[in-house]
C-alpha cells in the first residue's frame, strides 16, 4: 500500500515527501488545512486548519466539512508506513462530534506510538483482520478542543484480503 518510492528514500526526505505530497493533493488542498510538522519516523503530523475565506461558513466559523476533511487520510498514511506492504490499510468509518464553533486557527495533532504498532501487529497475528479506532482533536493556540473526530481504519493481512476477495468472486 504504501508508494515504493517512499520506503526507499531516506527518513528526513520521507517525511517532507509526505508533508509535501498532502498540502499539493488537490482534495486535501481543498479542506483548508495544511500539514505543518511531519516527525522523521512519520510517527507524528500536525495540521493547522485556518479560518480564512475558504473555511468560512455562514455564520463566520470554520465550515464543518473543512474540520472533518482535514483529518482524512492520516492515520492510514501513518499505519501504511508503519506497517509496510504486506499489510492492507484504509479508513472504514468516521463520525464527528462538534463543542465549540472555531473562530480562529485550529490545530490537529496524530501520533502513532510504537507501542500501538506493536500492538496492532500482535493483533494481526492473532485475526488477519481488525479494525482501530483513533480521536483526533482540533484544538485552538490555547489548548481549547473545538471538534472532536472519531475515525475507524480497517487493518489486513494482505494475503487474507487477497484470499477473502478470491473466495468471494467464486461464489457469485
Amino acid at each position: 500500500m504504501k508508494p515504493a518510492w517512499l520506503a526507499k528514500m531516506p527518513p528526513a526526505w520521507r517525511a517532507r515527501m509526505v508533508r509535501m505530497g498532502f498540502n499539493l493533493h488537490p482534495a486535501f488542498r481543498g479542506t483548508g488545512g495544511r500539514v505543518e510538522h511531519v516527525a522523521a519516523d512519520l510517527s507524528h503530523i500536525r495540521i493547522r486548519l485556518p479560518l480564512s475565506w475558504r473555511t468560512r461558513n455562514v455564520v463566520g466559523s470554520i465550515y464543518g466539512g473543512s474540520l472533518f476533511a482535514v483529518t482524512d487520510g492520516v492515520h492510514p498514511m501513518m499505519l501504511m508506513a508503519a506497517l509496510g506492504e504486506d499489510v492492507i490499510v484504509w479508513d472504514k468509518a468516521a463520525s464527528i462530534r462538534y463543542k465549540k464553533p472555531g473562530y480562529t486557527t485550529l490545530f490537529a495533532d496524530f501520533s502513532l506510538a510504537a507501542d500501538e504498532i506493536a500492538a496492532i501487529r500482535a493483533a494481526l497475528d492473532e485475526s488477519p483482520e481488525l479494525d482501530r479506532t483513533y480521536l483526533v482533536e482540533l484544538r485552538d493556540s490555547q489548548g481549547t478542543v473545538h471538534t472532536v473526530v472519531e475515525r475507524t481504519v480497517y487493518i489486513a493481512d494482505k494475503k487474507h484480503y487477497r484470499q477473502k476477495s478470491i473466495e468471494g468472486d467464486k461464489t457469485r
